[in-house]
């Protein structure tokens, strides 16, 4: 990874930060010891983010039968693995500020990829639903990143994709030394990640594995990266859908298996989980 952009992230004082509540929960159930009431109370501390968890928990997405009216309820109906994933999307939404049309689309992108990744993974059973959420919602934070540093240079590289109509990893080698792989990667390092997170960051789009990578880094990179691709073709987050798109021949596709009958079938629950429940993110 460049050593120079290490430096640069990992240094920074002025980039954003994951709000204090979520690094609070994800320590209490790191700890195994804490109640729901104690969670519940530490969410309840900044009411934007418990505001947000109450209307995220009860999106279709989570499939609960009855409303959930309170962060206790929450807890205990979803799961503290559930919570976390839920807590940290409903405070990086806060990252995306201020939120212009861009951030728009950046956040839809990534929420929309954190939907499709719990999708996939729920489906194949070979990674976890949550992490694979926290990937997918993660995938592309290095772009908010550099829209953050310098929205200038970032629109370079927008105006570059629509007018030559190549993609983001393509212009932004015109215009950058990294890539926003590589910045994500190092911001999940910074926010106190998983390695596992950061690496499925890192490789989403280039999956460039040793010859001794760990099987479950391979399949949760894979479900990141398809996850990407999913957006991609539903043009969410993105100028238009990608229609010519043949997800079945990517290379996640291939590496995790998924047949044709599986990937129609996930295809058409994602476009209507997406529609359905994305006024619960926004």
């Amino acid at each position: 990874m460049n050593r120079e952009l290490e430096h640069m992230i990992m240094t920074a004082g002025d980039l954003p930060t994951i709000p204090v509540v979520a690094t609070k929960v994800m320590q209490l159930i790191e700890s195994e010891n804490a109640s729901s009431e104690e969670i519940a109370k530490v969410v309840a501390s900044d009411p934007a983010v418990a505001a947000r968890v109450l209307k995220i928990s009860n999106s279709s997405f989570y499939g609960c039968q009855r409303q959930i009216q309170t962060l206790s309820h929450a807890i205990v109906v979803l799961g503290c693995s559930t919570l976390k994933s839920l807590v940290v999307a409903a405070s990086v939404k806060q990252v995306y500020k201020p939120y212009g049309l861009t951030e728009k689309m950046l956040w839809e992108h990534s929420f929309g990829a954190g939907l499709a990744a719990r999708m996939i993974a729920k489906e194949i059973h070979q990674v976890n639903e949550e992490e694979a959420f926290l990937g997918g919602l993660f995938h592309d934070i290095g772009k908010n990143i550099m829209n953050f540093l310098d929205n200038q240079q970032f629109q370079t590289v927008m105006q570059i994709c629509y007018n030559d109509g190549i993609s983001f990893a393509k212009a932004e080698q015109q215009v950058y030394s990294y890539t926003h792989s590589e910045v994500g990667a190092l911001v999940i390092k910074k926010w106190n990640f998983p390695e596992i997170l950061m690496n499925a960051v890192l490789k989403h789009h280039s999956f460039d594995f040793s010859g001794d990578e760990d099987p479950y880094q391979v399949s949760l990179t894979c479900v990141v990266g398809l996850a990407n691709l999913f957006c991609h073709k539903a043009g969410i987050g993105v100028r238009e859908p990608d229609d010519d798109l043949d997800l079945l021949q990517t290379l996640p596709a291939q590496l995790l298996a998924i047949d044709q009958n599986t990937m129609d079938s996930l295809l058409e629950k994602f476009f209507e989980a997406y529609e359905k429940d994305k006024s619960f993110f926004s």
